[in-house]
């Protein structure tokens, strides 16, 4: 499983995703953001937005923003 987190560093959001794939055992790498939008330059590439959380699934082809979203993924799709 290929999964990619794009994070910033004490962003409560990114944390709450963080901990749910922790709890849930799932292999993933942090790509962490630097805190001015105008750096996040990958994530915009990946995502098309600059904002974190950015959950990027490589193996499903699957690329999501807003905690709440990635959250609900990976309950029901990651956890399995």
């Amino acid at each position: 499983m290929s999964i990619t987190l794009y994070a910033l560093d004490g962003c409560p959001y990114c944390e709450k995703v963080h901990d749910a794939l922790e709890e849930r055992g799932v292999d993933y790498e942090t790509e962490w953001v630097g805190a001015l939008h105008s750096e996040r330059d990958e994530v915009k590439r990946v995502s098309g937005q600059r904002a974190v959380p950015v959950l990027v699934d490589h193996d499903r082809g699957v690329t999501m923003g807003e905690s709440e979203n990635i959250l609900q993924y990976v309950e029901k799709t990651l956890a399995a």
